[in-house]
């Protein structure tokens, strides 16, 4: 954001369920009585690195700021986050959101009736903000059943259940407020906004319809103290089931790759196009060599006016259709080019160099340990910088804490070339050879490469 607003986003912790908006009940107490179990608290162990000034930095600083000080130069300290999560199906499955347990050691789930369990981190999307946990199931289990958002009008009643500070199971009421805002927190912005009371604490809890189904995953916040004003932010449930569904099933989320730098088409922009001042669409402003765009033969100075049949109207609508489209899907893109409209037939890869997985590598062991590190496809030009030959291995980009890899000494930057008897081409070659040493319960054996030196490293499901 612009500096000079007088507002702060502020990131919260939440919990709740919605769909589709019938008439208003008299009051709430139904939904709330039938869809609070399946609410929980989330607790996170989070490190976070004070900075050699004395000062903490984290994602949200705030009221508690002061707690988290340290004495004057670099070192690991610990802070607990609390937030808000819901069940999801019988197996255990737990929807929250990613800043809530990003970095975190060690997560517990705390249950209405106070009592906690051990959760697992299953996957988590900092594009969306979500994140899926796992906890051993438990006899007749509540779960929460997603919502329409598509449908939700403006006017709706909403419903968000949580655990604002720590308080546990507090309920607050409103109405949609608006639909499809971007509040510049990332790429795919498309947030349902809502003024039912949302506070620190509430991040991650659903947000409701009068039908008691989940609509949204309550995300964020506008406030100027960081309290709650009024006006709230949830990812919708289109987007946030979506996202859940990918990670529960291969522990990633997969989005689609264009390759075009975007803007908005201002009136001065629409002139110079000749173009009607009203003129909507996305303007390339660069192709990066290579891409599916430039593959296709879409070029600079077009706009594009269409993706996928569905119509663009602004640089936000082209982000949100590209990254719904899975990496290999073929599609329509229509342009604008000196006056006169064309299409091209484009065939969608994955983000070079995105992580394919959220903590790790999608795999997943019989008791339900993940290796513990994303991976990414290595480019051209990182290939040549870290002087590999031939076209195998995949780059880590990131090491969960007190995962398997980690514990066996794995970072950030190396490149693992060959995972048990096979040689990584891609980085569910990795997932592939974990999930299959994992049901053997044995260890797995991977060729790495660190800067100059080459060692095998064997990492077992813990």
């Amino acid at each position: 954001m612009t500096k000079g607003l007088a507002f702060v986003l502020a990131m919260l912790l939440l919990t709740a369920p919605g769909a589709a908006q019938p008439a208003a009940p008299s009051d709430f107490t139904a939904i709330v009585q039938q869809k609070s179990p399946a609410v929980v608290g989330v607790g996170a162990r989070q490190s976070v690195q004070a900075s050699r000034g004395g000062s903490e930095v984290f994602p949200d600083s705030g009221p508690f700021a002061d707690l988290f000080r340290g004495p004057g130069r670099a070192q690991q300290q610990v802070r607990q986050a609390l937030g808000s999560g819901f069940i999801i199906s019988r197996e255990g499955h737990i929807v929250t959101n990613n800043h809530v347990i990003d970095n975190a050691s060690e997560i517990q789930v705390i249950f209405a009736d106070k009592s906690t369990a051990t959760a697992r981190l299953i996957g988590h999307d900092p594009s969306s903000d979500i994140a899926v946990l796992k906890i051993d199931p438990r006899p007749d289990m509540p779960v929460l059943s997603w919502g329409d958002s598509e449908n939700m009008q403006p006017g709706a009643w909403t419903i968000a259940i949580g655990s604002p500070f720590g308080l546990g199971g507090t309920v607050t009421v409103g109405v949609l407020s608006a639909r499809s805002r971007n509040i510049q927190s990332g790429p795919y912005d498309d947030y349902l906004q809502t003024d039912a009371s949302i506070n620190r604490g509430n991040s991650g809890g659903p947000l409701f319809n009068a039908a008691g189904q989940v609509i949204g995953v309550n995300t964020a916040i506008i406030s100027p103290g960081g309290g709650n004003i009024g006006i709230g932010f949830a990812v919708p449930a289109r987007i946030a089931r979506n996202v859940t569904d990918q990670l529960i099933r291969t522990g990633r989320v997969e989005r689609g790759y264009l390759g075009v730098s975007i803007q908005r088409i201002t009136p001065e922009i629409a002139q110079a196009l000749d173009m009607p001042a009203d003129a909507s669409g996305a303007l390339a402003a660069s192709v990066q060599p290579g891409s599916p765009a430039a593959r296709a033969g879409i070029q600079p100075g077009d706009v594009i006016t269409s993706f996928a049949g569905q119509t663009v109207k602004s640089p936000g609508d082209l982000s949100r259709a590209v990254a719904d489209q899975k990496p290999g899907t073929s599609s329509s893109v229509t342009v604008r080019r000196e006056g006169d409209s064309r299409t091209f037939d484009v065939t969608l890869s994955q983000r070079p160099g995105a992580p394919e997985g959220g903590d790790m590598t999608g795999a997943t062991a019989p008791q339900g340990t993940r290796l513990g590190v994303a991976l990414a496809p290595i480019s051209e030009e990182e290939r040549r910088r870290l002087g590999l030959e031939g076209s195998g291995g995949v780059l880590v980009t990131q090491v969960q804490p007190n995962s398997p890899a980690s514990e066996k000494g794995l970072k950030s930057g190396d490149v693992i070339l060959r995972a048990g008897k096979s040689d990584v081409q891609q980085p569910s070659d990795v997932a592939d050879a974990w999930a299959s040493a994992a049901k053997q319960k044995k260890a797995l054996l991977l060729r790495v490469k660190r800067e100059d030196q080459y060692m095998f490293v064997a990492v077992a499901p813990s």
